[in-house]
């Protein structure tokens, strides 16, 4: 049975659209991923403006994972990183206790052409939050495969289907690129979170079909089976929860007073920027307003 159904939110950013699935009103978190945003996709032209490329910021209590169906990403970061991921690898980077990094479409600026992935935040637990930020590039080789039955499924973290990918995690999740032939069925892994989300194809769960940009959450305990009704693509996760998060801007603590601290940090400029991208940076947005006082 499904608990809840997300579908997902565009939004513009400053040159393309992405799909905002998670945070949502109804469902913060999937196990420890708290944020989770579908790239594209798009195709640029050469010459695409600097607008589009995201600009040095900052996040602490998470580990960004970013994976692409198509095109490059070059990201550079302030432990000394600079790296382009390129299709089914993964970029694994631990803020703990404060990173910032940029992301830059250069390739895509030279020659024009696809962009197409998946941007994921998984929540460090307590005590991990304050951890030595870190940063790792995952190739094929440490994304281990398996097919049967019309399903092909590229563990990026976590154990799933019998393999388990070689990418450092904090807490117990799991997280997978799932491709299904037409008639192919597969059940997820048995998680206390998890949720399913449609890339492209149709898809039926529960006995409902499913499209594109739409989140599928199933309730702890019960069957998790999908099944393609044309050739589809997946992105299956979840895991354990780790608690209740506050989220603001690019921030995730178990403590408001930690992500006041970390704004009041990023303000003054006490953050390194990108050893190889310190020209410039994505100032803090101002202070949400308060709710309306309903006794006014």
């Amino acid at each position: 049975m499904l608990e809840i159904v997300i579908d997902q939110r565009r939004r513009d950013l400053g040159g393309f659209e992405v799909g905002r699935v998670l945070p949502h009103p109804q469902r913060r978190m999937v196990g420890p991923f708290i944020f989770f945003d579908h790239m594209g996709p798009v195709t640029f032209p050469p010459g695409i403006s600097r607008s589009v490329d995201v600009r040095p910021h900052p996040h602490i209590g998470l580990s960004t994972v970013t994976y692409l169906f198509e095109g490059e990403i070059m990201h550079r970061d302030s432990v000394g990183s600079e790296q382009p991921i390129r299709p089914a690898e993964v970029n694994w980077m631990t803020a703990g206790r404060g990173i910032t990094h940029s992301e830059r479409f250069e390739k895509a600026r030279a020659e024009g052409g696809a962009m197409h992935g998946i941007q994921a935040w998984a929540a460090l637990p307590e005590g991990s939050e304050e951890i030595e930020p870190s940063f790792m590039h995952h190739g094929q080789s440490d994304l281990p495969v398996m097919e049967e039955g019309g399903v092909k499924a590229r563990i990026l973290a976590g154990q799933a289907f019998g393999s388990e990918a070689r990418v450092k995690t904090h807490s117990p999740m799991f997280y997978a690129h799932l491709d299904l032939a037409s008639g192919a069925s597969v059940a997820l892994p048995d998680y206390p979170e998890r949720a399913a989300y449609v890339v492209s194809g149709i898809i039926e769960a529960a006995g409902q079909n499913f499209h594109p940009g739409q989140l599928l959450l199933f309730k702890p305990g019960d069957s998790a089976v999908v099944t393609a009704h044309e050739q589809s693509t997946l992105m299956a996760l979840g895991g354990e929860p780790v608690g209740p998060r506050f989220i603001e801007w690019n921030f995730v603590s178990s403590s408001r007073e930690r992500i006041e601290q970390a704004k009041a940090d990023w303000r003054a400029g006490r953050m390194k920027l990108p050893d190889l991208d310190h020209g410039e940076f994505i100032p803090l947005p101002p202070d949400p307003p308060p709710p309306p006082n309903p006794m006014s």
